[in-house]
């Protein structure tokens, strides 16, 4: 299981390269890799809004450096990452909106699949040994919605633009790994390079659009009715802590085993805990203590999945990972959040990943 004693053995001192650390889910990882004491080296576009996350607990401050750049210049990100010789790197920086990828496709393809490609050649160039973490989604496979958990070897494909460029930069990720990072050949490339697989999280600070649990925040700031699009489609809701205690779980074990460990992994809630979306918000306005809701659902919206399960069994039997917070408790935990924001931002998020990391 995720424990702060373990983690901390394993990065404190340790120079860590994250790419997206001004985005939702880095802001988080940058807190949580600050805490165990390493050194952060972030590379990401500027922050999208004022109120983003990364701004409200002042981010720079937590890096050892933090670049604004384009995973477009590889010449850039080669240079960043190669002078900063990182121990681990996490590469989180992505077009991550569904419904935006319709919108900029070319964008989306360039920047989660020719992105990769570029942070995969900056990691080829590193003349030390570094354990890589590429972060893709649980929309890579292809999904005929049967109510099947998708295993790691399942086909992958992709309907909306999104769910393609992931499922290429899958595609990616495994041909650098056999034509460049080969397990046989692993004493003279010295690289760990592994893919990780999850989605729908939540947690307090996100303030991106076209997301369900910003969306609910935005309404209640205007004392408006949530609109639902798809009350009906089935998530594997997860605090962001419980991907993010996932991810550094495995880069820490992997620089233990980096030969067995160089493969793909599903990170998602148990195939009991599913929850529609209608449940979800009617979880997070009962904890909030206020708001409404209505169905807006939009038959001209483009299409999204409406049902989407992952098989974790490969980590609980291979890394020993359980998650540790039911769904109904990471809404709750999320609407906590939200519901206290005149509080320190650094200050909540600290708060909870204490309490995470400390259970189990």
């Amino acid at each position: 299981m995720v424990n702060e004693q373990y983690l901390r053995s394993i990065f404190e001192n340790k120079r860590v390269f994250v790419t997206g650390h001004t985005g939702f889910k880095g802001a988080w990882l940058i807190q949580i890799l600050h805490w165990l004491g390493a050194d952060v080296k972030g590379f990401s576009l500027a922050p999208e809004k004022t109120n983003d996350l990364y701004n409200q607990i002042d981010g720079d401050k937590l890096c050892y450096n933090s670049i604004i750049g384009d995973l477009r210049d590889l010449h850039l990100l080669q240079g960043e990452l190669v002078r900063f010789e990182p121990d681990f790197v996490f590469h989180l920086a992505a077009q991550s909106l569904v419904r935006r990828s319709y919108d900029q496709p070319v964008d989306t393809f360039m920047v989660n699949t020719q992105g990769t490609v570029h942070v995969l050649e900056a990691i080829r160039s590193l003349a030390k040994p570094c354990v890589a973490l590429m972060i893709t989604t649980d929309k890579v496979y292809e999904n005929p919605e049967r109510g099947v958990a998708f295993k790691e070897d399942d086909k992958l494909g992709g309907y909306d633009p999104y769910s393609a460029s992931k499922a290429a930069a899958e595609i990616v990720i495994d041909s650098y790994r056999r034509s460049f990072f080969h397990a046989d050949t692993y004493n003279d490339h010295r690289k760990a390079v592994a893919s990780v697989r999850a989605g729908n999280v939540i947690g307090g600070g996100d303030y991106s659009d076209d997301r369900i649990i910003p969306d609910i925040v935005r309404a209640l700031d205007f004392d408006e009715s949530v609109g639902v699009r798809n009350p009906n489609s089935i998530r594997p809701w997860q605090h962001v802590l419980e991907p993010l205690g996932a991810y550094l779980m495995l880069a820490a074990r992997m620089s233990e085993q980096p030969v067995e460990l160089s493969t793909a992994f599903n990170f998602g809630p148990n195939e009991s805990d599913m929850l529609k979306v209608e449940e979800l918000v009617k979880i997070f306005l009962t904890k909030f203590g206020k708001g409404t809701y209505k169905m807006s659902m939009d038959a001209k919206a483009p299409h999204e999945a409406k049902l989407l399960l992952l098989d974790s069994s490969k980590a609980h039997q291979l890394l020993n990972w359980q998650p540790k917070l039911d769904a109904k408790t990471a809404i709750e935990w999320t609407a906590d959040w939200y519901a206290n924001r005149d509080d320190d931002a650094n200050t909540k998020c600290l708060q909870q990943i204490k309490q995470y990391f400390s259970e189990g």
